[in-house]
């Protein structure tokens, strides 16, 4: 076997499924892919163990505990079983076509140590130049870079009994080391091909860590130092290093800079280094003075209440809601909140709703309109706040605040920051914006892993995970024979009559509600025993001005989670209610007559008409005639669509059970009084 990768697992859910790939993905074969589960609490472990059960090449090595980067590639190196060793981060990308240049240079020459050419992105998506990887005396610094990726071959590894270091920068020491060996008495080599992309993750990652921890490079040079006689490529490599931590904000503090300096005995003027600081954050001063002249005179004064307002002490038992950009009561929200009333009566909820949806209030629900005085004031005072999507207006989150966003929907389309690759949809929107209101949240409402590993990377902040389930898809589990029939009273359905919800999602790339499917045919082919209830998606409206005896529009129905209980099957095409309604096991149509048109435009996770368990939630159908052969044959409801459906059912809804809102309730209300 030529190559082992040595990828060590913590915290890297949201990156760890996409490194694998661009491994794995090099073609059939090598290498053999070793991944060390480095005490891991996310869903790291579970994402390792997938790929480890479908594809023989990947191994994986769990740790009992976090013992740290070091340690766990010591283990997987330990177990490596190819000639050359190439370590990467559980973030890293193995290029397209990396494996087949590597095998091409090791097929000409076996050296000990071969250096590789790599790059890096940020979660903006901005590329950064590829660094030299040819030591040269212009680029010795670089050469001798810790960054830069590079082979070992594992006999000269274990030969000179070379391993990483425990704590931060472990691998100052033996990469170091290796680069010295090889470029003495061994075999040094380059790829000048970018073969590695490094993912620079915004949170949760050692090197956006601010701290006193990164002092720890300053010990580990001096070890280095020592044990090399205090080799002049050391110190080049050791002040490039040292300035390239310094120059960083992810790493070295403000208040830490003039100590690091000091530390580091780096050449150069720290009050020249603090003069352009100081610069950059005067002009960044002056431009948000400029941006706030621009508000309006009511923006003004009511902003100047509210700041008087954040003065104000927190009311500990105020809970401000909201759902669905100020609709109204809705969602995931308005489950916790009824369940806080019955849980948690000392929490007083107050709602946020726009002047022009205020119609849509319940009797008997305290609300504030958007903007007002009286809202600015909630927001300033609340200690909970909880909503699924956003507030408006821009609040300053304040300490002992306590944000949970409960999301609307499990992510099928791209989300976050992976929507930034269209353009063309993405027109108006700030994705500084939503990296900032990631910023508020403490916690982050995940009704199954696949969510939770998306939110991880397209939302990068610091905010907790809550795996609880959604609280919205208790009723499927609560609700009872009697308050079923009950809705479909109220909804004028015969109890004899087969309903189906059309509820189609909105497309970026079209305005306006355009039904992909002639409603009243479908209802006239399948018959009189069935009817169709059509649900619009909200950003349409209330109202899709279809209306008969059998073909229902419900789009102003306050409640989907009640019309979902009342019907016997769901049509949808690619809308984030099949998830939720793979919760009551009844069969899901997906009519997906412009499937490569939606992918194109918006992108998605995972292939919805692959046909394979765990993607495909039942019957499909590309065009109108194939979703009426659908009904005619009984394939809506056979065996077949029945296994599909329960693959997707364990994939999408494993938190599920009638609980969830009580779950958020205990965790968000009473966790410090339980």
């Amino acid at each position: 076997m030529l190559l082992s990768v040595v990828v060590p697992v913590h915290r890297v859910q949201g990156y760890l499924r996409a490194s694998l790939e661009s491994v794995l993905g090099q073609g059939p074969g090598e290498p053999e892919l070793l991944v060390v589960d480095d005490g891991s609490r996310d869903g790291s472990a579970e994402i390792a163990a997938e790929f480890a059960a479908r594809d023989p090449r990947v191994r994986v090595i769990t740790l009992a505990e976090h013992r740290g980067a070091g340690p766990a590639r010591n283990a997987g190196a330990a177990e490596a079983r190819g000639r050359f060793l190439l370590f990467l981060d559980g973030d890293d990308l193995l290029r397209p076509g990396a494996l087949e240049a590597i095998t091409g240079r090791l097929a000409e020459s076996e050296p000990d140590v071969l250096l590789l050419g790599h790059d890096r992105i940020d979660w903006w998506g901005d590329v950064s130049p590829a660094a030299p990887v040819i030591p040269s005396p212009a680029s010795v610094a670089e050469g001798f870079s810790t960054a830069v990726p590079r082979l070992f071959r594992r006999a000269f590894w274990t030969a000179h009994g070379l391993h990483f270091t425990d704590g931060p920068y472990e691998d100052v020491l033996p990469v170091h080391r290796a680069t010295l060996l090889a470029s003495g008495a061994g075999t040094l080599d380059t790829l000048d091909r970018i073969c590695v992309r490094h993912r620079i993750r915004r949170t949760g990652a050692f090197a956006t860590t601010p701290g006193r921890h990164h002092f720890a490079i300053l010990d580990a040079y001096e070890r280095l130092l020592a044990e090399t006689d205090h080799d002049p490529r050391i110190r080049a490599a050791r002040i490039h290093h040292l300035r390239a931590v310094v120059a960083d904000p992810g790493r070295i503090a403000p208040e830490d800079r003039a100590a690091f300096h000091r530390a580091a005995a780096l050449p150069g003027n720290y009050a020249a280094h603090r003069a352009r600081e100081a610069a950059r954050t005067g002009r960044t001063r002056t431009l948000a003075a400029l941006r706030h002249r621009k508000k309006t005179l009511r923006a003004r004064v009511m902003r100047a209440a509210y700041r008087a307002d954040l003065l104000r002490p927190l009311d500990p038992d105020l809970a401000v809601y909201g759902a669905y950009w100020n609709r109204g009561v809705a969602c995931n929200p308005a489950a916790i909140h009824a369940k806080a009333l019955e849980l948690a009566p000392h929490i007083r909820g107050v709602w946020v709703v726009s002047s022009r949806h205020r119609d849509r209030m319940p009797p008997g629900i305290p609300y504030v309109i958007e903007g007002s005085r009286a809202y600015w004031r909630a927001m300033a005072t609340a200690t909970y706040l909880i909503n699924n999507s956003s507030f408006p207006g821009g609040f300053t989150k304040r300490p002992g605040q306590r944000y949970l966003q409960t999301h609307h929907g499990t992510p099928l389309k791209t989300m976050g920051l992976d929507q930034r690759v269209y353009p063309a949809l993405t027109n108006g929107i700030s994705f500084e914006k939503i990296v900032a209101h990631a910023d508020q949240w403490d916690f982050s409402l995940s009704a199954n892993p696949h969510t939770t590993e998306i939110w991880d990377r397209v939302y990068p902040s610091g905010y907790e995970h809550l795996n609880l389930g959604y609280p919205r898809n208790d009723i499927f589990f609560t609700v009872t024979p009697e308050q079923t029939a009950a809705i479909r009273q109220r909804l004028s359905l015969a109890p004899d009559r087969t309903v189906l919800l059309y509820a189609p999602t909105h497309r970026d790339y079209r305005k306006g509600f355009v039904p992909h499917l002639d409603l009243e045919r479908l209802a006239r082919e399948l018959g009189p025993d069935y009817v169709v209830l059509v649900r619009a998606h909200y950003f349409y409206g209330r109202s899709t001005q279809l209306d008969g005896a059998r073909v229902v529009d419900v789009t102003a129905y306050p409640s989907v989670e009640e019309l979902c209980l009342v019907s016997d099957a769901l049509i949808t095409d690619y809308s984030s209610l099949m998830f939720d309604y793979a919760c009551l096991d009844r069969p899901i149509i997906s009519h997906a007559p412009d499937w490569a048109a939606y992918r194109a435009s918006r992108g998605t996770y995972f292939d919805l008409l692959s046909g394979r368990p765990g993607d495909t939630p039942g019957a499909v159908a590309t065009d109108e005639d194939e979703l009426l052969e659908v009904f005619r044959t009984g394939e809506w409801c056979s065996a077949r669509t029945a296994e599909l459906r329960a693959a997707f059912r364990e994939r999408f809804c494993p938190y599920d059970d009638g609980h969830a809102a009580e779950r958020v309730v205990r965790r968000l209300f009473l966790s410090d009084r339980e």
